[in-house]
C-alpha cells in the first residue's frame, strides 16, 4: 500500500472527480443539464363554454372538456340545478347531454360560449334525453 504524502494526487479523489465529470456529461447528453433554449409549445387558442342544467332531481351529465379527445366526462347522479364552465380549443364541438333517473321528471340543458346562449334543449320524464351542442369560435368582436 502506498501513502499519500502529499507530493502525488489521491487517487481516490481522481476517482470520485472522474465520476462526478461522467456523471455531469451523461446528464448533458440525457438533456437534463442542457442549458440551451427549447421552443416552447404554442398555445391552442380556446373559448370559454358553460354548461347548465336546470330542472329537480337528479340526472346523469356528460360533457367535453378541453383535455379530452373526444371521450366525456360522465357524471352520475347530480342533484340539479348544475353548473361547470370549461375551455374548449377552437374549433371543437363542446357537448353536455342529460339523462333524467327512473323517476323521471323535466331537466333542461343549455350552452353558453364566450359568456353567449348557443343552445337549450329539453328531457321530460323516466330516462329523458337531452343533449345541447355548438362550435367553439374565436370570440366575435
Amino acid at each position: 500500500m502506498h501513502e499519500n504524502t502529499g507530493g502525488s494526487p489521491d487517487r481516490r479523489g481522481l476517482l470520485i472527480g472522474g465520476i462526478v465529470l461522467l456523471a455531469c456529461f451523461g446528464l448533458v447528453g440525457y438533456g437534463i443539464l442542457n442549458t440551451e433554449e427549447q421552443p416552447k409549445p404554442r398555445a391552442v387558442p380556446t373559448a370559454e363554454v358553460t354548461y347548465e342544467v336546470t330542472g329537480t332531481g337528479t340526472a346523469d351529465i356528460s360533457y367535453l372538456a378541453r383535455g379530452e379527445a373526444g371521450t366525456a366526462t360522465v357524471e352520475r347522479g347530480v342533484t340539479l340545478p348544475w353548473t361547470k364552465s370549461v375551455q374548449m380549443p377552437l374549433g371543437k364541438a363542446p357537448s353536455v347531454a342529460i339523462v333524467l333517473d327512473d323517476k323521471g321528471g323535466q331537466a333542461s340543458c343549455t350552452l353558453a360560449i364566450h359568456k353567449k346562449h348557443v343552445q337549450r334543449a329539453t328531457a321530460i320524464g323516466a330516462f329523458g334525453r337531452a343533449t345541447c351542442t355548438g362550435e367553439a369560435q374565436a370570440e366575435q368582436g
